[in-house]
């Protein structure tokens, strides 16, 4: 399956942005689907996830209550909403599939399809 992010730009702090991720060549369908970002010099880390095991969603602390991911099978996608950002939410964000175990959602290694990356942008 291949992943498309999209939906990242510029905006001020307090806005929002909505980012989509797109399955093609195949579908979610047995995935779990998770959102991740990078910030320039950092590693990889987690944001969040719809956990297909148990269809709970899980969120880093940093972005709980300000973040929702919500997975539309029907269309194949599944989007990041993101509110109240903040300036040290700036960073490219990566979605990425695969079949990890609960204990290992966070970890970017538990995943085999990443999508290409989009660039959010948050000034203050």
């Amino acid at each position: 399956v291949q992943l498309q992010a999209s939906g990242g730009g510029l905006v001020q702090a307090g806005g929002s942005l909505r980012l989509s991720c797109a399955a093609s060549g195949g579908s979610f369908n047995g995935y779990t689907v998770a959102w991740f970002r990078q910030a320039p010099g950092k590693e990889r880390e987690f944001v969040g996830t719809v956990y297909l095991g148990n269809k709970h969603t899980y969120y880093d602390d940093s972005v709980k209550g300000r973040f929702t991911i919500a997975r539309d099978n029907a269309k194949n996608t599944v989007n990041l909403q993101m509110n109240s950002l903040k300036p040290e939410d700036t960073a490219v964000y990566y979605c990425g599939a695969g079949r990890p175990i609960l204990s290992s959602i966070s970890r970017p290694t538990a995943y085999g399809y990443w999508g290409q990356g989009t660039q959010v942008t948050v000034s203050s």
